[in-house]
């Protein structure tokens, strides 16, 4: 997709200019952009090294190379014999002395590639990426990922666990919150420039970092939404819907990418060849290394586990670990994670060609070579002195504070609840409206509670009068030790919420998850507000006050109940360190709120799965008939909240949706463009979408895809024409038999602020 934007100024005289504190009028990354592949073909200097080193290296400092320790296993003795990595050390003293170790006290001299999960941020944590995606700008995401690559080099790690690309159409499942919804292509959009921010154009750079896009692959789709499940899915699906974030990223240059614990069509994501070798390494022409995540090598041994007798087991598809070794390692797994089996064992399986050298020498050279390119052979080691001047500085802060800004969404503003009035008193009530802790979401790097700005500290700041009442407690235990008691479950403190209320002019209710309720091993069967918070909301409506329920959370909820109650809502997810002044910044206009749902929030869980892009079917759903895919207990077939949805405090009006032509060659190109005004009286910004949908094929096809978007920032009375480019790739599709294939025949075209309604043109893709 090409992006070009042309402003054309409107009623000069309406325009004023931006609030203080609002977002910019400075064009945006657009995802032209970020889609633009810059990876690049091996350096032939960096190829030769590598040679030189394989050929003088013995089998066991080959199989050493493959391992992959964490911090609590790596001891000096491993960095003497040359472990290959280590994961999750931060800190740079730790991690200099290993180095030094490695590089001195081993044999060939090989420094350790260390690694860390930085998802949203190392110490400066930004949204969660769920709450970045909402944004629809790629230009949070690059901002989120130059500063955390800063920040993580500069202890000494230089590779991170990210960005998580995994789609997904499943809220119940925890590491929805990791990622950026339910979209592909705007997942791709968000890889790309996540991996470009974090790497640069040459991640040996002392502030960036090597990339390892994951979860490889379709770890995002489990049976039940629960955490490690099996995924069934068909070939075109998983070419259409799962895998384009990772070839984004690939394209965009990412050199290591992880691979998945859940099963693909009953095969290990670790010990698939067909997604690990067959597309990824060979189709793709990726020729960096593939490290498995957390045991899942180990994992795919049947229970109870053999050689070694301990240790997680359970895919049931080797019998010990010398099995699981030798799969994974066939299939295209380089690194170990944690468990030890392709070190331990490997001598055995080449003497028993259950795996060859060739195999290992690929594996060990794919290893080498991102060490080589990290610029880790010339340049070893961290300065410890220097890396905690490289934290938290007020750059990043004042980044993370305008993209958790951009991040929300207005999902609800009955007569203008919003934005408050700062002249009058406010009270601030929930469990979560002094909470620092949760504030920072899941995967929250090392960042730190007193790093983070509370919500009632931010609107204090900003408006002394303003009181705070927590009503009821939400504590972050993970099960078993959790209890219902724990979440918000007694409403003891409810009458001191109602009296705070009360005395003040307006309420800002802070509800939602803790931050343990989102991310991994997080699967909640029930997507309602936890605990009594419901009951919370109906008591503070009751008292005629003005307010508005502000959420924090890491999936979609089932808000019915709360939208039946609430005049105002405010998704701002988890985000990050200067969550309090970014919600201050939006509640009373300093901020105009511009973000959209990149996820569909439904009615009821049992909607789940419900996503925009679906296929179609013979007897779609319509609540005025009964033979259709519908519930009978629901008299709607929609969600409540539908993706590309969010409102503003100004309003838009988007017309003149036009084609360059009405026909378009297999290879040509088409394009659209549309003109978006802003009709409101504030200055604001609006999400264009541009949807897709081929009405015949020999596959079917979604009924819309998302294939282009723009946020735009207007005045009141400017309008702007955006225009995108349309081409093979996006009216084309993988078939069955994983070719892709342009088809003849109508393209629909949809252009709107939402994946619902906009306006309607086609063309016609020729037979040549």
């Amino acid at each position: 997709m090409r992006r070009r934007t042309t402003a054309l100024l409107a009623a000069l005289a309406m325009l004023t200019p931006l609030a203080g504190g609002a977002v910019s009028a400075t064009p945006q990354s657009s995802d032209e952009a970020a889609m633009r592949p810059t990876r690049t073909a091996p350096n032939a200097t960096v190829e030769a090294r590598v040679n030189a080193l394989l050929a003088r290296m013995t089998l066991d400092e080959k199989l050493q190379q493959l391992q992959l320790l964490s911090d609590g296993q790596v001891t000096d003795e491993d960095a003497k014999k040359g472990v290959g990595g280590v994961f999750s050390l931060t800190d740079p003293q730790k991690i200099d002395h290993l180095q030094h170790v490695a590089v001195e006290q081993s044999r060939l001299h090989i420094p350790i590639l260390f690694a860390y999960d930085t998802i949203h941020g190392y110490r400066t944590i930004f949204p969660a990426p769920l709450g970045a995606a909402s944004s629809f700008d790629p230009g949070v995401v690059t901002a989120d990922d130059t500063y955390a690559a800063r920040e993580t080099a500069a202890v000494g790690i230089k590779q991170i666990y990210g960005p998580m690309v995994d789609v997904s159409h499943e809220p119940r499942w925890g590491r929805i919150a990791e990622g950026a919804g339910e979209d592909p292509y705007l997942g791709s959009v968000l890889a790309a420039a996540r991996v470009k921010a974090a790497q640069g154009g040459d991640y040996g750079a002392p502030d960036k970092v090597v990339t390892s896009p994951k979860h490889f692959a379709a770890y995002g789709q489990p049976e039940g939404g629960r955490d490690y499940n099996t995924t069934d899915l068909s070939e075109q699906r998983l070419r259409n819907m799962y895998l384009p974030p990772f070839k984004a990223a690939i394209d965009a240059g990412a050199d290591t990418v992880m691979c998945s614990f859940n099963a693909i069509n009953g095969s290990p994501g670790c010990g698939d060849g067909h997604t690990e070798t067959d597309i990824l390494k060979r189709e793709w022409g990726f020729d960096g290394f593939i490290e498995s995540d957390y045991t899942a090598v180990a994992e795919m041994r049947a229970c109870p586990p053999k050689t070694p007798d301990s240790g997680p087991c359970g895919h049931g598809v080797a019998a010990d670990g010398p099995g699981a070794a030798a799969l994974a390692l066939n299939s295209g797994t380089d690194s170990e994670m944690v468990s030890t089996n392709i070190r331990d064992y490997g001598k055995e399986l080449l003497a028993r060609h259950r795996i060859s050298m060739a195999r290992v020498d690929d594996a060990v050279r794919r290893i080498l070579r991102v060490k080589f390119r990290a610029g880790l052979f010339d340049h070893p080691y961290v300065d410890p002195g220097k890396a905690e001047a490289a934290q938290l500085r007020p750059d990043a802060v004042a980044a993370a504070r305008q993209a958790a800004g951009r991040s929300m969404v207005l999902l609800k503003n009955d007569g203008g609840t919003l934005p408050l009035d700062p002249s009058k008193s406010t009270a601030v009530i929930g469990p979560l409206g002094d909470d620092r802790h949760d504030m920072l979401g899941p995967w929250w790097g090392q960042g730190r509670d007193q790093d983070a700005v509370s919500v009632y500290e931010g609107i204090k700041a900003q408006h002394p009068k303003t009181t705070f009442t927590q009503a009821c407690q939400m504590i972050d235990k993970d099960p078993p030790d959790v209890t219902p008691a724990d979440e918000c479950g007694s409403d003891a403190d409810f009458p001191k919420a109602v009296a705070a209320a009360e005395a003040a002019d307006q309420v800002v209710l802070a509800l939602g998850e803790t931050r343990g309720q989102s991310g991994e091993a997080a699967s909640r069967s029930d997507l309602d507000l936890p605990g009594r918070q419901q009951e919370l909301i109906d008591r503070i409506k009751a008292t005629g006050k003005p307010f508005v329920v502000v959420l924090f959370n890491g999936r979609p909820l089932t808000l019915s109940k709360v939208a039946a109650s609430a005049p105002a809502i405010l998704e701002a997810w988890f985000p990050g360190v200067q969550a309090g002044n970014a919600v201050a910044d939006v509640l009373f206009g300093k901020v105009n709120p511009g973000g959209k749902l990149p996820v569909t929030f439904p009615r009821v869980i049992g909607q789940v799965p419900i996503y925009y892009d679906h296929d179609p079917t013979g007897r779609p759903c319509d609540p005025n008939t009964k033979y259709g895919s519908r519930y009978r207990d629901l008299p709607s077939c929609d969600p409540l909240y539908p993706f590309g949805y969010g409102l503003s405090y100004t309003t838009f009006a988007v017309s003149g949706l036009r084609l360059s032509s009405a026909t378009m060659a297999p290879n040509g190109t088409v394009t659209a463009s549309v003109r978006v005004r802003n009709t409101g009286g504030r200055a604001g910004d609006e999400v264009v979408q541009l949807y897709l949908h081929d009405p015949v094929a020999s596959v079917e096809q979604p009924v819309r895809r998302l294939r282009g978007f723009e946020r735009v920032t207007l005045r009141p009375g400017e309008s702007r024409t955006v225009t995108f480019t349309l081409g093979r790739n996006d009216v084309g599709y993988y078939d069955n038999g994983g070719r892709f294939v342009v088809e003849p025949g109508t393209i629909d075209v949809y252009a709107g602020t939402s994946s619902t309604g906009g306006l309607h043109a086609s063309f016609e893709v020729t037979a040549r």
